[in-house]
Formats: C-alpha cells, sequence, structure tokens
C-alpha cells in the first residue's frame, strides 16, 4: 500500500530546505529541488521503518498488525 506525504520546500541562496509535513523530524537540505525531494523519501522511508521497528518491539510477542484508514 502506498501512501502519499506532504512535503515541504523552500529555497534559500543555493539550498533548498525540506520538511515532510506528517512525520516531525523527517527534515532534510541539498543543492537542488530533486535531491532535496529524493533525500526526504529516503529519509521518510528510515524513519517510517524506524517507527515500525519501535512499536513492534514495544507490542512484544502475539501482537496483530491491522490497517486503519484516516
Amino acid at each position: 500500500m502506498q501512501q502519499t506525504y506532504t512535503a515541504i520546500v523552500k529555497q534559500e541562496g543555493e539550498w533548498w530546505f525540506g520538511w515532510v509535513e506528517e512525520i516531525p523530524g523527517v527534515n532534510c537540505q541539498e543543492r537542488s529541488r530533486e535531491e532535496l525531494l529524493e533525500t526526504l523519501r529516503v529519509t521518510l522511508e528510515e524513519a517510517l521503518e524506524l517507527n515500525r521497528q519501535d512499536a513492534r518491539a514495544l507490542a512484544g510477542e502475539n501482537y496483530r498488525e491491522l490497517p486503519i484508514a484516516v
């Protein structure tokens, strides 16, 4: 299941800065808009995977995964 997230980006001088609106802590800076968007994608994937690992570790054994819609 693919989800869509919102990147907030701005350019200051030679640098592009960006944040993923829905996930705190996912922010990056790069020299081009294209590089910034790719770095944000990679950083978002890493953050989501770490969150998954943390949730599963906290749940311990015998947990179930259930999809939720918002």
